[in-house]
């Protein structure tokens, strides 16, 4: 595991170990884990360039004023965008990349809880969201982050360390229970960044669990489940829940280590130098590149490794991406930008 001061002893060096003018895109930066790692990355970046993406006017404004706050020097960019539909995706990338020639980190943390409901491309929302349009991001955005001289980084914040059995009879789970989904959209998410690292081999690919962190997921839910959850969270939350500086810090640390190197970097270390006390990470695979993490910093343990070992040797993985990718061509007539 790592340590909350071993974390913060590394993102005390980012000034120092990474150069000025980071360009950083923040997907569903708005509230919860986002929202509390943009400020802190605000806070150690050198003259930033970031993009802050949501569909709240109110909360984009408030937390790019907090953020100028912090850092006068950086740049924040507001886009106002409902990211449920890949053609919004797809605007909004090419909005990003005309003003940048790369970027440094995609950190997408834009989800619901929310089942049932059908997107008007005719997707199952809460699909859509965490692997639709997560997944269309990277595709569009990854050659600008593989064209960056230093620091290559995606993030995409759900559950890592918890893969496990995949339906793919119902890939959308549409009629997957809560507890049955997460094992299933948790192993959709590490394949899917497996995919990804294999055709852009000096980017690193981290799949992360923030733990119980306050934050906007509930929002919408419906149903007496739901209902209790919601309940619940006001009394059980205060009392286990990581707190909001612990997930930002923790958020940019994996956004900026050296701990998490790409596939191919040969002899060029990208981030910041691991120190002594800090333990090596295994990656999704037995080796560098892809990354399933526990809140703590932990790579996926058994059952999961051997769940995404089976799904990489029987073919599930090119069957996960070829269930993406069908989509993207059925919806917007391209399997990226």
């Amino acid at each position: 595991m790592v340590t909350i001061e071993q974390v913060r002893a590394s993102n005390a060096q980012i000034a120092k170990s990474l150069p000025p003018g980071l360009v950083a895109v923040f997907v569903g930066g708005t509230n919860g884990v986002g929202e509390v790692t943009v400020k802190q990355f605000a806070k150690h970046a050198v003259r930033p360039r970031v993009y802050i993406i949501g569909r709240s006017k109110e909360a984009v404004n408030r937390i790019i004023s907090e953020c100028k706050a912090i850092n006068p020097d950086g740049t924040y960019i507001p886009i106002l965008k409902e990211l449920s539909l890949l053609k919004n995706v797809d605007e909004v990338c090419k909005d990003i990349l005309v003003q940048e020639t790369h970027i440094n980190l995609l950190l997408l943390t834009i989800g619901t809880l929310q089942a049932g409901l059908k997107t008007a491309e005719g997707l199952h929302y809460a699909a859509a969201l965490l692997i639709y349009s997560r997944n269309r991001f990277i595709s569009n955005l990854l050659p600008a982050i593989e064209r960056a001289p230093h620091l290559k980084r995606v993030i995409s914040v759900f559950l890592g360390s918890m893969e496990g059995k995949i339906n793919m009879s119902d890939f959308q789970g549409w009629n997957l229970g809560l507890m049955e989904n997460k094992g299933h959209a948790a192993s959709i998410t590490t394949l899917a960044l497996e995919n990804h690292a294999a055709a852009a081999p000096k980017t690193t690919f981290i799949h992360t669990f923030p733990g119980p962190v306050k934050g906007g997921i509930l929002r919408g839910t419906k149903g007496f489940g739901f209902g209790l959850a919601k309940a619940a969270s006001k009394f059980l939350l205060p009392l286990v829940q990581m707190p909001p500086q612990d997930a930002g810090d923790r958020h940019v640390f994996l956004a900026t280590s050296a701990r998490y190197p790409a596939k191919e970097e040969g002899n060029v270390t990208q981030g910041v130098s691991i120190s002594t006390d800090v333990d090596n990470v295994v990656g999704s695979d037995g080796g560098p590149g892809v990354y399933s993490l526990f809140l703590d910093g932990q790579a996926l343990k058994q059952p999961a490794r051997q769940v995404l070992a089976e799904y990489r040797k029987d073919g599930t993985l090119q069957k996960v991406w070829s269930m993406i990718e069908k989509e993207f061509v059925n919806i917007v007539g391209s399997k990226s930008m």
